[in-house]
């Protein structure tokens, strides 16, 4: 007999309508204009435990190894102005109208570059392990960043990952840039 998906479960693997990216306006005006963004590793420090059960395997069982082990793009899934203040140096937002697009656009282009690479986009888990694991995964106090997470994985076994820029084309169709009183910029 199979059970039905969780409500809560099925709103963190659907994408919100629009996402929002907030940074410089320097590197905001590239995304738009030639869709660049850069993938990293995230962060060590923002990370909470990994998660015991797994749907997928985003992150090693030993976090201290997480960080290393796959990349990531990450967007807000809401427009908030506290958010400029949450990210250093963040003096404008991209306001992506079409996430399905983008997101589509976004995996297409890692496909590319990264061919041996398995990724996945979904909202982030703030202070219990998501069941995609510790990519997905932080502490409660990021939990107002709203974050929104595209992340990839090597299929086979490496070292280490080093930060690669995609492209995915001008985005201007389907995204702009604001400012922090929500004027169009």
């Amino acid at each position: 007999m199979k059970t039905a998906p969780s409500p809560l479960l099925a709103a963190a693997y659907k994408r919100p309508q629009k996402l929002y990216r907030y940074s410089q306006r320097s590197l905001l005006e590239r995304s738009l204009q030639f869709g660049e963004f850069q993938l990293h590793p995230p962060l060590a420090e923002e990370k909470a435990p990994p998660a015991i059960d797994q749907i997928l395997p985003f992150g090693p069982r030993a976090s201290a190894e997480a960080s290393s082990t796959f990349l990531t793009l990450s967007l807000a899934n809401a427009w908030d102005e506290k958010l400029f203040d949450a990210f250093a140096g963040a003096d404008c937002c991209l306001v992506i109208h079409d996430a399905e697009e983008f997101g589509e656009r976004i995996h297409r282009a890692a496909q590319r570059l990264l061919p041996s690479w398995a990724g996945i986009d979904a909202a982030i888990s703030y202070g219990m392990p998501s069941p995609l694991g510790a990519a997905f995964s932080k502490a409660r106090q990021h939990a107002p960043e709203k974050e929104w997470l595209f992340a990839w994985r090597p299929t086979q076994r490496m070292l280490s990952c080093n930060p690669v820029t995609i492209r995915i084309g001008n985005i201007e169709g389907i995204a702009e840039l604001r400012d922090r009183d929500g004027g169009a910029g």
